[in-house]
C-alpha cells in the first residue's frame, strides 16, 4: 500500500498536461514513481550545497558536506558571519578546495547584502533569477536552474544543457543531434510540455535513474 501523500490538484493538473501534450513523456512517467512536489528550500543553504556538490560525486558530496557542518555547532547551520569568519584553511580540512572556499564566502557576503531573499527572488522570471546568481562567482546558468527547479520548486524550467536531461531525451526520442543542434531539438520538444517542463524534466531523470549533472 502507498504511503505516497496525495496530490494537490493543480500538481494532478500539471501531470495530466504532460500526459495529453506528449505521448513519449506520458509512457516515461507510466513506468515509474509519480515525482511529488517538493517543499521550498533555504536558497542560501542550497547554493552552499551546489556549490560543495560540483564536478563530484553525490556520495563524495554528501561526505564533505557533514564535515561543513561540523565546523558549525551546535546545528550544522553555516551563517554567513560564521561562514566569513572560517579562513580557507578552515574550509579545507573539511576536503573544501581552495576555489570553492572562495565561492562559499562569497555566497555568504551576497546573503549578508540580503541578495537571496526567497520571496523576491521566487518571483523573478528564469533569465533576471539567471542573471542575479550568477553575479555570485562559481555559480552558473545550470547552479541557476537546479535551484529553480528544486529549492524553489518551479514547474517551468528547462535545462537543455544538462546531460542527464540530454541523455534521456536522446534515449527516448531517438535524438542524433549533438551541441546546440541538440539543444535546439529538445527545446522544440519541450515546447508542448509547458507551463510544466520542470516536471517533465524531472521524469527524465528518473528514467535513466538519474540524478542532475553539469
Amino acid at each position: 500500500m502507498s504511503t505516497a501523500s496525495p496530490l494537490p490538484p493543480e500538481y494532478s493538473a500539471a501531470l495530466e498536461h504532460l500526459r495529453q501534450a506528449d505521448p513519449v513523456l506520458a509512457a516515461i512517467m507510466a513506468q515509474g514513481h509519480v515525482v511529488q512536489p517538493a517543499a521550498h528550500e533555504d536558497l542560501y543553504l542550497a547554493l552552499l550545497r551546489a556549490i560543495v556538490s560540483q564536478q563530484i560525486s553525490t556520495k563524495a558530496a554528501a561526505a564533505i558536506w557533514r564535515k561543513v557542518q561540523a565546523l558549525f555547532p551546535p546545528d550544522g547551520y553555516p551563517e554567513p558571519a560564521a561562514l566569513l569568519a572560517l579562513t580557507e584553511e578552515d574550509l579545507r580540512t573539511a576536503g573544501i578546495s581552495r576555489q570553492k572556499a572562495g565561492y562559499l564566502h562569497d555566497i555568504a557576503r551576497f546573503a549578508q547584502r540580503d541578495e537571496l531573499d526567497h520571496a523576491r527572488l521566487s518571483q523573478l522570471d528564469a533569465d533576471a533569477f539567471t542573471q542575479h546568481l550568477t553575479q555570485i562567482k562559481g555559480v552558473g546558468r545550470w547552479t541557476a536552474q537546479m535551484l529553480q527547479m528544486f529549492a524553489l520548486d518551479q514547474p517551468d524550467v528547462f535545462p537543455e544543457g544538462d546531460l542527464g536531461v540530454q541523455n534521456a531525451m536522446r534515449r527516448h526520442y531517438g535524438l542524433e543531434q549533438t551541441g546546440r543542434a541538440l539543444q535546439r531539438r529538445m527545446t522544440e520538444i519541450a515546447e508542448a510540455w509547458r507551463p510544466y517542463r520542470s516536471i517533465a524534466s524531472k521524469y527524465l531523470w528518473r528514467s535513466l535513474d538519474n540524478t542532475p549533472a553539469e
